[in-house]
C-alpha cells in the first residue's frame, strides 16, 4: 500500500461509548498509509484519562483506551485528516463545560470540541470524516451543514437536516462533499475509509 501521509497525522475525536473495532480500523488503515494517528478527548486538567467501549452484547466485556492528548491543546491544522468517531462520541463531546452545567443556548459553540472541529471545517485542505452519528458535533454549527451532502445513521438524520444540510442516499453508504466525508454507519467502515483515502489524494493532487 502507498504511503500517501508519510509524514501526516490524523486526529481521531474519541469518547467513553466508543467502538473499539471502528478506533483499530483506524489505527492499522492509516498507519499503513504511513501516518500517524493520534486519538483526543477531554482530558479535564489530568495527564491522561482512561475511556469506556460501549457493550453491544451481553457476553461482551468493554474494552478501555488510554488517550493522553486534549482537544483544547492541539491544533487542526497539524493534521491532514480529522475524524470523529461513531457511536455516542459526539454527543458526549458536546458537553458544555463544566460537566453537568446547566448550560444555555449562547454555550452551544463553547465545548473545545465543537471549537476544534469548526476550525478543522475552515481549512479545505484538511479531510474531515464523520461518521454514523458523528455529525452531531456539527450541528452546534450549522453553517458548516448548510448545503452540504451528506449521509449519515438515520438517529441523527433529522437534527442534520434542520441543520440545512442534503442528505444523499448513496447505496455505497458514504459520500465525499469535496473536503466533507460521511459515512452511513461503523458497518460501512471499509468503505468510508477507502473513500477517506481517495478524497485525501484528490485534495493533495490540486496543489501539484
Amino acid at each position: 500500500m502507498s504511503k500517501i501521509l508519510s509524514g501526516k497525522k490524523v486526529a481521531v475525536l474519541v469518547e467513553t461509548e466508543y467502538i473499539p473495532d471502528e478506533i483499530r480500523k483506524y489505527q492499522l488503515f492509516f498507519g499503513e498509509l504511513g501516518a500517524e494517528v493520534e486519538l483526543l478527548t477531554y482530558l479535564w486538567g489530568k495527564d491522561s484519562r482512561i475511556i469506556v467501549s460501549d457493550v453491544t452484547e451481553p457476553d461482551k466485556m468493554p474494552e478501555t483506551l488510554t488517550i493522553t492528548k486534549d482537544i483544547a491543546d492541539v491544533n487542526p491544522n497539524e493534521y491532514a485528516i480529522v475524524l470523529c468517531a461513531a457511536n455516542y462520541v459526539a454527543c458526549r463531546l458536546r458537553e458544555i463545560p463544566p460537566m453537568g452545567s446547566l448550560g444555555s443556548p449562547e454555550e452551544v459553540r463553547s465545548p473545545a470540541a465543537v471549537k476544534f472541529i469548526a476550525k478543522a471545517m475552515n481549512d479545505p485542505r484538511c479531510v474531515k470524516g464523520f461518521l454514523c452519528h458523528a455529525l452531531w458535533l456539527l450541528t452546534p454549527c450549522p453553517e458548516f451543514l448548510k448545503g452540504r451532502k451528506i449521509i449519515c445513521h438515520t438517529v441523527v438524520l433529522s437534527d442534520v437536516i434542520n441543520a440545512g444540510a442534503i442528505f444523499v442516499p448513496d447505496e455505497s453508504h458514504v459520500y465525499a462533499d469535496r473536503d466533507l466525508v460521511t459515512g452511513r454507519s461503523a458497518a460501512d467502515l471499509n468503505e468510508y475509509c477507502n473513500k477517506l483515502k481517495e478524497t485525501y489524494e484528490v485534495i493533495s493532487n490540486e496543489d501539484k
